[in-house]
């Protein structure tokens, strides 16, 4: 249960901490707004990755019943696919930080908390890398087969409070924070922290036994 929480808040902050164009927009929303506005953004958000953890998790354990033959090779693509999630994470924040690429601007301001939820919620859920994500975590560690309801509930349950944790943070940080994590330099150094992680969750991967 431990390691199924461990892993769950692992896994959502790996994929909360790049401050991107979701990152960037949450906190100009919550100054443009308040923050009551911001936080229920920033649960939009975590709600999607937490729906996408769900899915992995059980689209996994079912995958891995019929691909268990072949799941020792397998482990070796997931690992190698979050490798190249890190590595492209971090070409391209260095990539933009040396081009000095703004950040886009954001459309309508939601005028409530309820719509900026629905509106963060579908803008992430359209982000295709989040649920690659969460597949190849679940899948690499054997896809949920030798976890039971309790332990796939908590590592989803850890996924959302992780991200949500760190969503309202964007939120509720103010001016100051948000300059500092949504400028050129910010973006680099969330964005290098978060490779790290994916980095470190693949080489946990294939140093665990199959």
């Amino acid at each position: 249960m431990t390691a199924a929480l461990l892993a769950g808040l692992l896994a959502g902050y790996g994929i909360a901490v790049p401050v991107g164009a979701v990152g960037t927009y949450l906190v100009s929303l919550t100054a443009r707004t308040c923050l009551r506005t911001g936080i229920g953004a920033a649960l939009g958000v975590a709600t999607a990755d937490g729906l996408y953890a769900l899915a992995a998790t059980a689209g996994g354990s079912a995958l891995a019943s019929v691909l268990r033959p072949v799941l020792a090779p397998l482990r070796w693509v997931c690992v190698l696919v979050l490798l190249a999630l890190a590595a492209w994470g971090a070409a391209t924040a260095v990539r933009r930080y040396r081009g000095r690429r703004p950040a886009g601007r954001a459309g309508a301001v939601p005028s409530s908390a309820a719509r900026a939820y629905l509106a963060l919620l579908g803008i992430t859920l359209l982000n295709s890398t989040t649920v690659l994500y969460f597949a190849a975590l679940v899948l690499g560690s054997g896809g949920g087969a030798a976890a039971g309801f309790a332990e796939r509930a908590v590592f989803v349950t850890a996924a959302f409070a992780a991200s949500a944790s760190w969503q309202v943070l964007l939120a509720g940080g103010g001016a100051l924070l948000g300059r500092a994590l949504t400028g050129h330099r910010g973006r680099l150094v969330t964005a290098l922290v978060a490779s790290g992680v994916m980095t470190a969750l693949a080489v946990r991967m294939a140093l665990t036994p199959a």
